[in-house]
């Protein structure tokens, strides 16, 4: 991708109805547009970091078996009325409309009742368990507050799993194999040392789930940390999980924390609600197990935006950046836009994404560009570097600049992928 392709435009001005500074910087570095609060379009640039978020989750689901498919927003009133959550006292959330006959209907904000409804038809059996599902899709929330920018919107994307067993214990297996993935996918995505496996209310779900919980400042939720054994309490169950867990009030310390993800065990509620169950091995009927599994992709972007950045704008880890490397031709001299040209090639030859800053503008300009969009790696080139035979290298997380060849260039690519 050329800068001179882009429709979008990186902006000095900090947007004046944004408070959290993951809308301000996504904004004004051209990664998303505001639509309404708590509505964000993503745009080019944050479309890239978004499906390089998706591709993470996918490798670490299909790795424990998940299946994808999406499943419909529409959602009839009916099948949610099995399980009482079509009332809005128990589920305060909901959009809801209406056909044009007048049939209600909702727009999802979950989908367990949806996945059972739809399982039946292929689970009858004891042989046809334990399976798992998963999509991701547009979730749509009514929330009274939504000023945290991409961090809680009424409008988002999710990963949502579902896993259906025989049993409790087949459950707890691969409950503990989700907890694992998702660890997996936290490490992966660079804020792993500082996500933790929480315990927390379940909210409209359950008595009780597991959260995700990633510290930072900008977070909603209170968290009680004890870093020594790796374990946290959300504040709102704090009394009863230090019973559970055997830990000392005293040895807890307290941040403010987001929620990145959520895992729930619904046990057989949701099956014996909706009559559905399987053929056990001796023809009886028993209730299905379900369990849950969310990661709020976008918001976990807005979460990173948040812990990752610094005064000159967004710090993206490789894993997940919109391109790797950033490109900047300083001059327009035919060495120089041979060079830069050909370097664009050779690297893209080689599988590494590049942002070609070819646009004639001030090298400060370029240079505050590439630092606002956060790309993890900047490549100069000019009448100078062309002269050494050689390029400018600087690191985003780096102050210090070298001037390199192309085989130690693509080494360092090389070693921080």
């Amino acid at each position: 991708m050329r800068v001179t392709q882009l429709f979008t435009k990186t902006s000095k001005t900090v947007p004046a109805d944004e408070t959290s500074k993951n809308a301000q910087l996504l904004i004004q570095a051209g990664y998303v547009h505001k639509e309404m609060a708590g509505v964000y379009a993503y745009l080019p640039l944050g479309l890239r970091v978004l499906e390089n978020i998706k591709r993470i989750v996918r490798e670490e689901m299909n790795a424990i078996n998940g299946q994808e498919l999406i499943m419909t927003n529409l959602q009839p009133k009916e099948l949610w009325e099995e399980t009482t959550r079509w009332d809005e006292k128990v589920v305060d959330v909901w959009f809801k409309t209406k056909l044009q006959d007048g049939t209600e209907l909702g727009l999802a904000w979950s989908h367990e009742e949806p996945i059972m409804g739809m399982m039946q038809r292929y689970v009858q059996s004891y042989k046809d368990l334990p399976t798992s599902v998963y999509q991701f899709q547009t979730k749509l929330r009514n929330e009274l507050r939504a000023k945290s920018g991409v961090m809680r919107g009424r409008e988002f994307v999710m990963k949502d799993m579902y896993s259906l067993h025989a049993s409790a214990e087949d459950l707890d297996t691969y409950y503990n194999q989700v907890i694992e993935a998702y660890k997996r996918v936290y490490e992966r995505l660079g804020i792993g040392e500082d996500t933790y496996v929480t315990f927390a209310s379940g909210g409209a779900f359950t008595k009780f789930s597991h959260e995700f919980q990633t510290v930072c400042d900008a977070g909603e939720d209170v968290l009680f940390v004890h870093k020594g054994k790796n374990v946290a309490v959300n504040e709102e169950v704090l009394d009863e999980a230090v019973k559970e867990l055997g830990i000392n009030k005293d040895e807890l310390e307290k941040v403010k924390s987001a929620e990145v993800g959520n895992i729930f065990n619904f046990g057989t509620d949701k099956s014996e609600s909706m009559k559905i169950f399987y053929t056990d091995e001796d023809g009886h009927q028993k209730p299905i197990y379900l369990a849950s599994y969310g990661i709020g992709v976008t918001r976990l972007i807005g979460v990173i935006a948040e812990k990752m950045s610094d005064e000159k704008g967004l710090v993206w880890h490789d894993n997940i950046a919109p391109f790797r490397v950033y490109l900047a031709r300083l001059g327009t001299e035919d060495a120089v836009t041979q060079a830069a040209d050909k370097l664009y090639d050779e690297l893209q030859a080689q599988g590494v994404e590049v942002l070609y800053d070819d646009r004639d503008a001030r090298p400060g300009e370029k240079f505050a560009d590439a630092d606002l969009l956060g790309i993890p790696h900047r490549v100069v080139v000019s009448a100078k570097t062309v002269e050494q035979g050689a390029f400018e290298y600087k690191a985003r997380t780096s102050s210090e600049n070298s001037i390199i060849d192309l085989e130690k260039l693509k080494s360092t690519l090389t070693a921080s992928a």
